[in-house]
Parts: structure tokens; sequence; C-alpha cells
């Protein structure tokens, strides 16, 4: 049979596969091309749809290539057959929509990329709302936002690489995204409270959810789908193989099925988008996952699931009481938490979604380990950590390293939780805080740090420094503290307290004080003493 010669990438020494580095110092030069014309918060508005259909129209290109040495037939004639066949290929691309032709547009390129954008959806209609809202002719004042000539600029940048199969790893894409993401916060000044989740930080937390074929997998705050992703990603690693250029499932093996819901609508697009590349068997909800819940039983209830994983805003101060009290879900048996942070909020809420024998691993604020512990009287963090961990539901907690993270320097835990333990009389505690390699502007987890963390835990594995058991005996006298540091000692002297936690811990205490001295007026009025 005549081979058809595959296409190979021009810009790379050997038709080898694009590194994160370069790939995000590229997609940034892209969007530079705008930042005179556009605001940094919408730069996203434009470069990710369109790194969304360069991505398309090269694995188009590359899924045509293969069905043409398949077949035998010439890569023209490849086209019309998937054209007529278009379960031939992953997703079938109209030719108006493809990147080749719109690159040698001249004239009405924003009304071209518009049109090609809605032809897409047409074709696709699981990504209604998501590609069709965006118009590349948009205009404020009677004039354009953005010019064909930016337009034609960034399109240059975007073609000097190939996005095809074998250009780029599969979940590069959504690494892209959220390191796109992160440079809007930090040029409109702000970071809008979102932490956007390190590729290996990821990876770890995937291998510790231990995801299996034929599972569900929910994220109810799922930023871009990359936790969820990752998780997928982990699953065609142990149980795939490789068919026709890709790694999949073998086909007795039933799919993963992933379910996310996220609350801001251009992320909710980013997610989309996400699950759409990466060809999975996803549903994603737009919508406040606290207060108006998506995915729902028959009977009303939640629905349970399998895994739960999630990185939610951390110590987040936007729900009040009457969240909690309102419910109408079960969701928070544990109790109510501060409305200074929403932290064991949101871990009560992925509890209330799992199965019986289901896992939760969450990445969280390191206080919601610690927060309360030794106070004297009540305290809501306090009070719900001690409920979960003596019901049994913590199985490990991870203290990961500071200055991690693209816009936040502060340490962070990682919890897993689940209703199908084993060990139910002790919490095993990993003190991986100089577990890095470290680095400018940011430290960074490398794949060994990841593997050793991973298989401590999944193996329950005792290391001097590093990893210990601790029995709930020994949890209850310290009064239901988790922070790993506090039984695990390092040989490397903690850092200074980081100025983000330190008026994290301030601002926590205001708001303990404000509600004091509201009871205290209570009874102060009860016994006419408020004059």
């Amino acid at each position: 049979m005549r081979k058809v010669k595959e296409k190979v990438n021009p810009y790379l020494p050997s038709g080898g596969e694009l590194d994160l580095s370069s790939l995000r110092s590229w997609l940034w030069e892209a969007a530079c091309k705008i930042r005179g014309p556009v605001d940094a918060p919408k730069y996203k508005d434009y470069i990710l749809p369109l790194i969304f259909l360069k991505r398309v129209s090269d694995v188009f290109e590359d899924e045509v290539a293969r069905l043409a040495t398949r077949l035998n037939i010439p890569v023209e004639r490849a086209a019309a057959v998937a054209e007529q066949d278009q379960s031939l290929v992953r997703f079938y691309l109209p030719e108006p929509c493809r990147w080749g032709g719109l690159m040698i547009v001249r004239t009405g390129l924003g009304q071209k990329l518009t049109d090609a954008m809605r032809a897409f959806v047409r074709q696709n209609p699981e990504l209604e709302g998501v590609l069709d809202t965006m118009d590349f002719n948009a205009t404020t004042a009677g004039q354009r936002i953005v010019t064909d000539d930016h337009l034609a600029e960034v399109m240059q940048v975007l073609n000097k690489h190939r996005l095809g199969l074998a250009d780029v790893q599969p979940d590069l894409i959504g690494d892209a995204y959220e390191y796109l993401l992160a440079k809007f916060a930090e040029g409109s000044g702000q970071s809008a409270g979102e932490f956007y989740t390190p590729r290996q930080v990821a990876r770890l937390m995937a291998k510790l959810l231990d995801v299996r074929p034929g599972m569900e997998v929910y994220d109810p705050c799922c930023g871009s789908f990359s936790l969820l992703i990752k998780a997928h990603m982990e699953v065609l690693q142990t149980y795939g193989r490789e068919q026709d250029g890709h790694r999949k499932l073998p086909a007795d093996l039933a799919p993963v099925r992933l379910y996310g819901q996220e609350v801001l609508p251009a992320t909710y697009a980013m997610a989309k988008m996400n699950a759409f590349i990466h060809h999975v068997e996803a549903q994603v909800a737009l919508g406040d996952t606290m207060l108006r819940p998506k995915f729902l039983a028959a009977d009303g209830g939640l629905k349970k699931m399998d895994r739960v994983t999630a990185n939610p805003m951390w110590n987040q101060d936007t729900f009040r009481q009457s969240t909690y009290e309102n419910d109408t879900y079960g969701r928070f048996p544990f109790g109510f938490p501060p409305n200074s942070t929403a932290d064991w909020g949101w871990i009560q809420h992925m509890l209330a979604h799992l199965k019986p024998s289901g896992k939760v691993v969450v990445i969280i604020d390191t206080g919601a380990a610690s927060r309360g512990s030794g106070s004297s009287g009540n305290d809501k963090e306090r009070d719900i950590r001690r409920k979960v961990v003596e019901a049994g539901l913590v199985e490990a907690v991870i203290l990961m390293p500071s200055n991690i993270f693209a816009n936040m320097s502060g340490p962070s835990v990682v919890m897993v939780l689940g209703n199908g333990r084993t060990e139910h009389d002790s919490v095993f505690l990993v003190n991986a805080s100089n577990e890095f390699v470290k680095g400018r502007p940011k430290n960074k987890l490398e794949d060994s740090n990841v593997e050793r963390i991973a298989q401590v835990v999944i193996e329950g594995r005792e290391e001097e420094g590093f990893s210990k058991r601790v029995s709930l005996e020994e949890i209850a006298r310290n009064d239901f503290n988790l922070s790993p540091s506090r039984y695990v000692s390092s040989a490397v002297a903690d850092d200074v307290l980081p100025l983000d936690e330190a008026v994290r811990r301030l601002r926590e205490a205001e708001a303990q004080q404000a509600e004091a001295d509201a009871k205290l007026k209570e009874v102060l009025a009860m016994l006419g003493l408020d004059k």
C-alpha cells in the first residue's frame, strides 16, 4: 500500500513536540499583537477562539492524512471521503472553517472569522453559545475594536507552529489556556481570586484520584476543565493502547465520564473548548455551584460521583450564612463555615456528591487544615474539621511547597477524603514543602517530585521527615490540627509567613471580632444596657 508522507513541522528541529515553555512564549507573542487595541482582560476573547480553530484545523489535517494513508488515496480525495462519511474522522471541519483558507484572506477577515466560528458550531452543536457568540468584526463608538490588520498579525504568529496530533501533547493546550488566563490577570492588575493549578500539581492530584475506566468524575468549579482532563489522561496512560495515532481505551473498557460546573462565562467557554479538543465524554454546566448545583439525580438530589476533584477559590468570602442555612440538598451536615472563608463549604459539597466508595482530592489553602485549632470556645472551621475527621473521612493531607502557583506565593494542602476508607483510626500526613526545584520567579515540581509524593501516599509509606501516619487520638490532642508540619518536621526551616497569608489571617480575625461585637450588642440590648 502506498504510504502518504505526513506533514512535518518545519519550525521544530526534527518534527518533535513543542515543549510547554516554547508554547507559552509563542502564544503570549500572539496575544501581544492586540495589546494596543484590546484591554488585557479581553485578550482571551480573541486569542483563545483562534488557538482553538488552529488546533482543530491542524488535527483535521492529520486525520485526513491518516485516512488517505489507510485508503491509499490522495489527501484531496480523502477530504472528500471524510465529508461524505464524517464518522471516519474525530470531527469534520467544513472548508470555510479551515485555517489554511483563512490565512489567505486579504479583506473582510473579521467577518470571515466570525462566519467560520458559526459554521463550525452548526457542525458541532455542543459548542453552541461558546464560539458562535464571538464577533471578530465588533465595533465600539463606530470603530472596529480589533482591525483586520491586527487579526492578520495574530494569525501570522499562530501560524508559526502546528498544533496537530504529533506537534503538542494533548494536555498542553489546556496548560497554555491557563497560562494565558494567568497572564491576562497580571495584565489587568488583578487575579479575580482564581489560582491556576500548576500542571504537575494537577498530575499529582490525578494520580491520587485513582480514576478507572467507566467511572464518573466531577469538578464543581472546573475552570478550564484541566483537572478533569488530567484525570482522563491518567486513565489513558494506565489503561489505554495506541490506536491510529491516538492513545485510546480498549473497546472492552467503558470510557470515563467527566462533569464540570463553572461560574464565569468566559472560563466556561474555555472548558467547553478544552473538552472538545481532548475528545472526552463531558458535560459542562454554567452557573454558581454553591447556589445552584446543576448535576442532579432523578429524585432531585445531588448526582453521586465516583471521584470528585477541585481547586476551588480559596478563602472565598462571598457566601453568607443564608447560603448554607437555605440549602435543600443536605450538603452541610458537619456545620456551616464562617463568612470569611468557604473552604469547608466546598469540601462538604464535594463529599455530598460522593458515592459510598468514592474519593475526593482537593487542593486548598493551608489554613483549612489548621485554622481554629487551639482557640478557646467554638470555632466554626475547627468544629467542622473535627466532625469530618471523627467520621473517618480524611485519608491524607499533603503540605505542598510555597510559590508554585502563578499568581500567589503561599503554600497549599492537597486533601484526600473518601467514604471507602479501610483506615478509619488515623490520617496519613505528608510534609512535601521542600519537594520542589527552585525556580525564578516560581518554584517547580518535577516529574520525580510528583512520583515521590504520589507513591508515598498510595503506599502509605512512612519516611522520616517526610511522611507519617498519625492516630486520631494524637490529632484530637492537637485540637484537630491537620497541618502536616505539626507532626512531620522538615529538615529545612520554614519560610517567613507569606504576605497574602498574613493578610488573610488578619481579615479572618477582623471578621471574628465583628461577629463577637454583634453578639455583645445583642446581649447588652437584652439587658437594657445598650444606651
